[in-house]
């Protein structure tokens, strides 16, 4: 679709065909124009303009994890007043830096003005946004009870991807409560809808947690199973994040079973595909799987190679993970001090 731009005046720009799914745009200077346009809806106090634009910008961003991008992108068009859309994408950054407080406020705003104007759809998607903060907080009931009120509002719209996503997210928790037969059965639930209505990254995502389930109650070769049935959609789909999180997942299988050497194998096709793709928080989590294996072989300088850049990656994602990470590259490189000591010599004290 051809898209002009121009300026009329200072500040005020004109749009005709605004593209409506920037997120199948490739090139980065493609997008760098886009956010140019959105600079200008801003500064020239085009609301409607900024806040479509703002919103396809922060979709391609959100998949590449440049959240502290995407939290600016979004602050910057709430200059222009309130905006479910943006408030949405805000609460979605704010969660993914380590910012659960200030992400439930966004994503209350958010809840607020679909509800003012009836969108059930995303009213929906917002309880269940914030039911994901709880979770990860450690609040399961909340996110439960968030959760509860989303169910029926798909169910009730017809939303059928929607309420996978739900039961998906729901299976999540009860996971992480330690309740793996019921986080099994809603995921059982969710798969045979994902498959339904075509959602075939989504029907990944659930063999993903399905297999996840399996690893943890130590069944490792249904793991892989599940895990192998996710990997090929993910190729078809072009899904290049979640294939790197799967192959991620395959070597922390392998490592459970001890098999080292396959483990760092599926790890670095995890590690190519997350720097291919911009995503430097995969990127940390994979680099970080790797320096475990280093450090429990006795590879000091490899683990700690590897440690210093997650950090780094820490640093430009602002991931939560940053204080852990540093105080165990910290305990590695006392590790590595005492292990270069040399033994006092003979008399010494």
């Amino acid at each position: 679709m051809v898209v002009a731009v121009c300026r009329i005046g200072v500040g005020r720009i004109v749009l005709a065909g605004v593209e409506n799914s920037l997120t199948r745009v490739g090139p980065a200077a493609t997008v760098a124009q886009w956010v140019e346009v959105h600079r200008l809806a801003v500064a020239g106090r085009e609301p409607a303009i900024a806040r479509q634009v703002g919103r396809q910008v922060a979709r391609v961003w959100l998949r590449t994890s440049r959240f502290a991008d995407v939290e600016a992108l979004a602050t910057a068009t709430l200059t222009l007043g309130p905006d479910a859309g943006a408030c949405y994408d805000l609460g979605w950054a704010q969660s993914a830096t380590g910012q659960p407080r200030p992400a439930l406020n966004s994503y209350e705003q958010a809840l607020r003005l679909y509800r003012e104007v009836d969108d059930h759809g995303n009213e929906a998607a917002t309880l269940t946004s914030i039911g994901r903060v709880y979770n990860r907080l450690g609040d399961r009931q909340q996110a439960l009870a968030y959760y509860g009120q989303a169910l029926p509002i798909v169910r009730e719209v017809g939303d059928r991807a929607g309420e996978a996503v739900t039961l998906n997210n729901i299976g999540l928790v009860y996971d992480g409560l330690g309740d793996r037969q019921r986080a099994l059965a809603y995921y059982g639930q969710a798969l045979p809808i994902r498959q339904e209505v075509g959602d075939r990254a989504g029907e990944a995502a659930t063999l993903n947690n399905i297999g996840r389930v399996y690893d943890g109650l130590g069944d490792r070769q249904q793991a892989l199973t599940y895990f192998g049935q996710a990997l090929p959609i993910l190729r078809e789909v072009g899904d290049r994040v979640a294939e790197a999180v799967t192959l991620t997942n395959i070597g922390a299988v392998y490592d459970g079973l001890g098999d080292r050497q396959q483990a760092l194998t599926y790890f670095g096709q995890a590690l190519a595909i997350s720097r291919e793709v911009g995503d430097r928080a995969g990127e940390a989590v994979t680099r970080y799987n790797i320096a475990v294996i280093h450090r429990d072989e006795g590879h000091l300088d490899k683990a700690i190679g590897e440690l210093e850049l997650v950090v780094d990656l820490d640093r430009q994602v602002g991931h939560p993970d940053l204080a852990s990470d540093t105080a165990m590259l910290e305990q590695l490189r006392q590790e590595r001090a005492t292990a270069q000591r040399p033994d006092p010599s003979p008399g010494q004290g």
